[in-house]
């Protein structure tokens, strides 16, 4: 997609990439929506305060990009992995941490919280996820040889992803193109085949196209979707009977009735199941749901701080309209406005200051306790489907 480039290049891109929006004259007196492309492509509509909004957010990117630059020019261009710690470790660090390196994760977690620039994004996720790792544990041409063995083969899982390939963000310029589709394909059809188990799932083609636009490269975009399905994401998600992704959405519902107990007594009390639309939140992160610079910025602490970042931004998306929320007297109202909602959401430092500010603390191991809590249930009901299903197989034949 794009060849190597040097330190200076990569910065001139990236003042290049923050041009100013300016609607017209009669936009901006009529209020209407207008519509404009993004730093990735995708073309979004809003009205004159979004275009703003998104003016002061490219701003502040601005800004976020001189600290990470100084940074590098101060402390060295791979100072983030001095050590290579994650900052969930939190008080479970070995004593024999240096206090410098402590004092690099707590710099660290905050950099990553305020946003990666985003021509430093790629190689800051390939190295913090695990994905730079992974990938040196396999010969230098596993990518190529894996692709050269499956090519021509016909899957239930190709066959899928053939079918979605069209339907990934179309209309981008780039993903909704023969190279665009062909790129996608290779992805997943090569981790298809790297992981049976998984396959392949619907969901997995936003997350890989949107890695791809970001990585640059296809072999980088699978090996990030690799240790997100590997090593940042729980086991079963993506499997067939989506285990994992119905014992998350049970958490979900747990920890909303926890954090935002009057919502989640009033979406009972109407018989909302929140999975209506927490479920392609979770299985997509969120990446067909919110603008794609606000997803990336999610994905910026996904990548770092682990899943429990996924629980702190729906929670928050609740949150964030807790008062229009409580006026509701129909499921399709509140649907309508959480929709509504994450499609506007063009600040992502307004969603992450209520993520991690006003939603409260979560560690990884009470989420771990929680899921440990459903997994018994979910796998019951699970059993009990199947059971079903074959039964009418059965009576069928």
């Amino acid at each position: 997609m794009f060849g190597p480039q040097s330190k200076m290049d990569i910065a001139f891109e990236w003042q290049a990439q923050f041009h100013i929006l300016r609607p017209s004259i009669h936009a901006r007196r009529a209020n209407i929506i207008v519509k404009f492309q993004d730093l990735y492509g995708f073309t979004v509509e809003g009205n004159v305060d979004d275009v703003n909004v998104l003016n002061e957010v490219r701003e502040k990117v601005r800004q976020q990009g001189r600290v990470w630059w100084a940074l590098e020019a101060s402390k060295g261009a791979n100072w983030y992995l001095q050590p290579q710690i994650s900052i969930s470790q939190g008080i479970g660090l070995k004593s024999s941490l240096k206090l410098s390196g402590f004092v690099n994760a707590i710099t660290l977690k905050k950099l990553i919280r305020k946003g990666i620039p985003p021509v430093l994004r790629p190689k800051v996720w390939f190295s913090l996820s695990g994905a730079a790792k992974k990938k040196s544990t396999v010969p230098e041409s596993y990518y190529n040889d894996l692709l050269k063995a499956v090519e021509g083969m016909d899957t239930p899982a190709t066959r899928q992803i053939d079918h979605d390939l069209p339907r990934t963000f179309p209309g981008h310029p780039w993903l909704d193109t023969p190279e665009g589709h062909a790129a996608l394909r290779r992805v997943l059809v090569g981790y298809s085949f790297r992981d049976s188990d998984v396959g392949y799932c619907q969901g997995l083609n936003y997350v890989a196209a949107l890695l791809l636009l970001v990585m640059k490269t296809e072999e980088d975009a699978f090996w990030m979707l690799a240790v997100l399905l590997e090593n940042v994401l729980v086991n079963d998600c993506y499997t067939t009977n989506l285990s994992g992704c119905h014992i998350e959405q049970r958490v979900f519902k747990d920890l909303l009735a926890k954090k935002c107990p009057r919502i989640a007594a009033h979406l009972e009390a109407l018989e909302f199941d929140v999975s209506l639309v927490a479920t392609e939140w979770f299985l997509c992160l969120f990446s067909k749901s919110l603008p794609s610079e606000t997803t990336l910025r999610v994905w910026d602490v996904l990548f770092y701080e682990g899943t429990k970042v996924l629980f702190h931004v729906a929670l928050a998306i609740f949150k964030m309209k807790e008062h229009e929320l409580l006026l509701t007297h129909q499921v399709g109202d509140i649907i309508n406005i959480l929709q509504r909602t994450t499609h506007h959401l063009f600040d992502p430092d307004e969603l992450l200051t209520v993520a991690f500010d006003k939603i409260g603390f979560m560690t990884t191991n009470t989420i771990s306790k929680q899921r440990k809590k459903q997994e018994t249930e979910v796998m019951k009901e699970l059993d009990m489907r199947l059971r079903r299903l074959n039964s009418i197989r059965t009576d069928e034949k």
